[in-house]
């Protein structure tokens, strides 16, 4: 018969802790603890809708003019006064950054994006953007 191998507690031990920290490191970053860089504005909306509703729910006529249509025929969601900005679910956020600074090209406006979370995971998205340390105006909706 074989014998059975012994297994040092400690090893059970720092196992656990090393497993536990990595779990609580991962919630800390997409959970409630998570801060910004920024000081952001935000506003909360029904959730579970599509895009439109928001971009009609956020740039009304005094803002902006939503689906402002420019000179190669793409289209800028809300075009406001000082900003053409892109409204996206923040699981699309590569896209909205991609195509804000198209439009702020094309119109000589600062690039803008109105990110849509619907949870509180959608702050990893948050992190991206900032990451990338440019110029773009974020505008959070929460939708959750």
């Amino acid at each position: 018969m074989g014998r059975k191998k012994k297994t040092n507690p400690n090893k059970k031990i720092i196992s656990f802790l090393i497993t536990f920290l990595m779990m609580a490191s991962g919630i800390y970053y997409y959970g409630l603890n998570y801060v910004p860089q920024k000081w952001y504005e935000e506003q909360t909306m029904m959730p579970n809708q599509i895009e439109s509703y928001y971009v009609n729910q956020w740039c009304t006529s005094d803002f902006g003019r939503k689906e402002a249509i420019l000179w190669d025929t793409t289209r800028v969601d809300c075009l406001a006064k000082d900003y053409a900005i892109e409204f996206d679910f923040a699981k699309k956020w590569a896209e909205a950054v991609g195509q804000s600074l198209y439009y702020s090209k094309l119109t000589g406006k600062k690039p803008a994006i109105a990110l849509i979370l619907t949870s509180l995971t959608d702050y990893r998205y948050l992190k991206r953007i900032e990451r990338l340390d440019n110029d773009i105006k974020v505008f959070l909706i929460k939708a959750y």
